[in-house]
């Protein structure tokens, strides 16, 4: 299949799609000596392997599910230095945050933007206390700082924040940060790590490391679509699986200590009236002591977040019922309307990978919110760390992961590195995310029957971006489509679940599948569905 871009000549470019089977044909040789190995394909994961093809090493990355199906796509949104490191007097990794904060906006412009947010204030010693730490924040930014903070009178404080609680305000301060779409920076570095001449390749699980004389020489992974398992030797395999870091350093030494303490944290999603205006509130001190940010994105208000201790690792966390009613009980503290339970259109969570506190009797650890570890055989593993550090991450890593494999050293360069989709020209809309490559989905939906129509009339997506996903962004699964290639899933689970017949659809003509692939992705993806909006009942027949 190919599509087509209109070069400024006005003649027409052929766009070939991303065919899996041809992607795979790259792990048939045995002989291939790939320099790195990367597991993982979240954010650490996907930063690393561009860091290491844009310095012009030969980069296979891996990701078991799909990329960013984790912790990855179910962010906060923001790209921020972090106010809560500022409150612990950690400076330095402040602002090493806002600095990667200002370079992420200039090399992804079309999916990292700047969103003001307003602290409420209510006591005579809020204003000079987080006005005082707000200023320190802009000085941190220095030359790549969003806007200056500064305080509200509290006419101007309820014109921002429309719909926040009169009651006992004095007024407020207004600060900026960055706001993003997480998955689909995901998705743009999938496709950037290609461009460099990278492997990016979903659906294959690492089952097992390969040895050679007590070192770590490649790995066995398996394909999830066929059962069809691949050896693969590279100089240097990098894990970098977040809240599965521990599981890969265990195929490597199964009596390796944990390095991962999990923490869980849920999301609500509301009616943007909850909130009204265009600015985010941020409340920075709630009952278990984090902040509580309500950001308005995609026409919805995202609420979060919480932070609970797991004992269990799931590719599908769940939500606890204690942490709705807190998120709930905090936004009725602050917000005219008491959002109910019956209010929430979807609710997500994710599980962070947080560093256990002391050693761990391996080298190479950072000083920082994230560490990279060598063991004794070569593997190389980075984790903890959030999104807005995540290119620092993979810079450290690749930087330790050259020095293993004996490779001659090379520097990064993705401080100055375009990532797919960036264009000089910003475009707002819901297909803003696509960056330059809106003019080839525009003309895949003129092209295509019913391209241009509408999934759901709740929701802004279209035909041809299920198409897109498929042939341009290694979508595989409805799910792939309505998660995380559009963010349907998160912004109305109901909606979603309705529109999850029709993708089905759309997607096996594309993918050659048959009507028993369809029902069975249908019906995973309801299952899927229910468990983002607990109180849903089905009261009609999605098949």
């Amino acid at each position: 299949m190919m599509d087509y871009n209109t070069a400024e000549d006005g003649s027409k470019r052929r766009v070939k799609s991303i065919m899996r089977h041809e992607l795979l044909q790259q792990l048939d040789d045995p002989q291939r000596l790939w320099d790195m190995i990367v597991i993982g394909g979240g954010a650490t994961g996907l930063g690393t392997a561009v860091d290491a093809a844009a310095r012009g090493y030969r980069t296979l990355l891996l990701e078991r599910l799909d990329f960013a199906s984790g912790t990855s796509s179910r962010s906060t949104k923001l790209i921020h230095g972090g106010l809560r490191y500022l409150r612990q007097g950690n400076l330095d990794l402040v602002r090493e945050s806002l600095h990667e904060r200002g370079l992420l906006m200039r090399n992804a412009p079309h999916l990292v933007h700047n969103l003001s947010f307003v602290v409420p204030l209510h006591d005579w010693w809020e204003g000079p206390f987080y006005g005082t730490g707000l200023k320190l924040y802009d000085l941190l930014a220095g030359r790549l700082g969003l806007g200056p903070s500064r305080h509200l009178s509290r006419a101007e404080t309820l014109k921002l924040i429309p719909a926040i609680e009169p009651s006992g305000l004095r007024g407020g301060i207004i600060y900026h940060d960055g706001q993003f779409d997480d998955a689909r920076l995901a998705v743009s570095l999938a496709r950037t790590l290609q461009d460099l001449g990278g492997l990016p390749l979903n659906y294959l699980e690492v089952t097992a490391l390969e040895k050679s004389g007590g070192l770590t020489a490649g790995v066995t992974a398996r394909d999830s679509e066929n059962g069809r398992e691949y050896r693969l030797r590279a100089r240097v395999v990098i894990n970098a699986t977040g809240v599965y870091s521990d599981a890969i350093r265990r195929l490597d030494d199964p009596a390796a200590d944990g390095i991962i303490t999990p923490s869980q944290g849920i999301h609500l999603v509301l009616e943007r009236s909850f909130l009204g205006g265009e600015s985010a509130m941020m409340v920075p001190h709630t009952d278990d002591g984090r902040v509580l940010f309500a950001v308005p994105w995609y026409g919805r208000v995202l609420l979060g977040t919480t932070d609970t201790p797991v004992t269990s690792i799931s590719a599908e966390p769940r939500p606890l019922a204690e942490e709705i009613e807190f998120l709930l009980l905090h936004a009725g503290r602050y917000l005219t309307r008491h959002p109910q339970r019956s209010d929430i259109l979807s609710v997500f969570a994710g599980l962070r990978p947080l560093l256990k506190s002391g050693g761990h009797g391996e080298t190479a650890s950072l000083p920082r919110d994230h560490a990279i570890l060598v063991s004794n055989s070569g593997l190389v593993t980075v984790t903890g760390g959030k999104w807005t550090t995540y290119r620092r991450m993979a810079q450290d890593a690749v930087d330790q992961a050259q020095s293993v494999a004996g490779l001659a050293a090379r520097p990064s360069i993705t401080g100055q590195l375009h990532i797919h989709g960036w264009q000089e020209t910003i475009v707002n809309g819901p297909w803003g995310v696509y960056g330059s490559d809106i003019g080839q989905l525009a003309e895949l939906a003129g092209r295509e029957p019913d391209g241009n129509e509408l999934l759901h009339p709740r929701l802004p997506y279209r035909v041809c971006q299920v198409l897109w996903s498929v042939r341009h962004e290694y979508a595989r699964s409805v799910g792939d489509v309505l998660a995380r290639r559009t963010r349907a899933l998160l912004l109305d689970s109901a909606a979603s679940m309705e529109m999850a017949p029709r993708v089905a659809r759309l997607m096996a003509a594309e993918l050659g599948r048959d009507d028993v692939w369809q029902q069975r992705q249908v019906n995973y993806f309801l299952d899927l569905a229910r468990g983002y909006l607990p109180d849903y009942q089905t009261k009609r027949s999605f098949w």
